[in-house]
């Protein structure tokens, strides 16, 4: 007896065929991002975090969604750390009589690098917990990581290193403006000419002036630390 199969009946059966040819292109996504990771930003001196062209977003098909949380948590971060420079010069002075005059300006400098390392503590939280959340295989996971460490790891705990060094520097710059205050009769302040009338006075204000000078020293290593992480020279 022959036996015919219908119209709809091949259909029913070439359609897993066709599922498991679409499935397919895992393997090839995968090297595409596996190769992007390790070329454009392990392979680099310093932070690098390109944003993905059109095409290349294809072609890394869900593994764009990987990505996606390198590139969200820079975005934060850069909008955190963005006002950084402008408190720095806001809180620089150049004269003991410039610290004291400036006491307000402190304050408020140290209320911004305050809300700055929250926002970064949160950010990479955020970051830290999407990271756990991805199923990769072991080859891609090894470069992910290497990236995830690269760009989003060391530049937040640098950066959260760094900014209690610098606020730990104006914690010192308000207790020499409060010392400087609290012996106005003792100290007298001329431009940068400093005169102090009694000997214990001086003696502890110089004590105060070298422990500044040496929290201002570790800031500016800081600095340099942080902007060769950053460019990579």
């Amino acid at each position: 007896m022959n036996v015919s199969l219908r119209p709809q009946w091949l259909l029913v059966l070439a359609l897993p065929f066709l599922l498991i040819a679409c499935g397919d292109k895992e393997p090839e996504q995968r090297a595409a991002f596996t190769q992007f990771l390790q070329t454009r930003i392990v392979d680099k001196p310093g932070v690098h975090v390109p944003k993905l062209t059109p095409d290349e977003s294809k072609a890394f098909g869900e593994y764009s969604t990987h990505y996606a949380v390198i590139t969200d948590f820079n975005s934060g971060m850069d909008t955190a750390v963005k006002p950084l420079a402008t408190l720095v010069q806001k809180g620089a002075v150049r004269s003991l009589g410039d610290l004291v005059s400036r006491r307000d300006d402190i304050k408020t400098v140290q209320a911004g690098l305050t809300d700055m390392n929250t926002q970064l503590k949160q950010q990479q939280a955020k970051a830290d917990s999407a990271h756990a959340q991805l199923k990769q295989p072991e080859d891609l996971k090894a470069v992910y990581d290497k990236a995830y460490d690269r760009t989003v790891t060391v530049p937040a705990n640098t950066l959260l290193e760094v900014l209690p060094q610098i606020n730990g520097t104006l914690d010192t710059s308000l207790k020499v403006a409060d010392y400087v205050n609290a012996h106005k009769a003792q100290i007298e302040i001329n431009g940068a000419l400093v005169k102090v009338q009694d000997p214990k006075v001086q003696a502890e204000l110089n004590t105060l002036l070298e422990e500044l000078n040496t929290q201002a020293k570790t800031v500016q290593q800081a600095q340099v630390r942080l902007k060769t992480l950053m460019f990579g020279n």
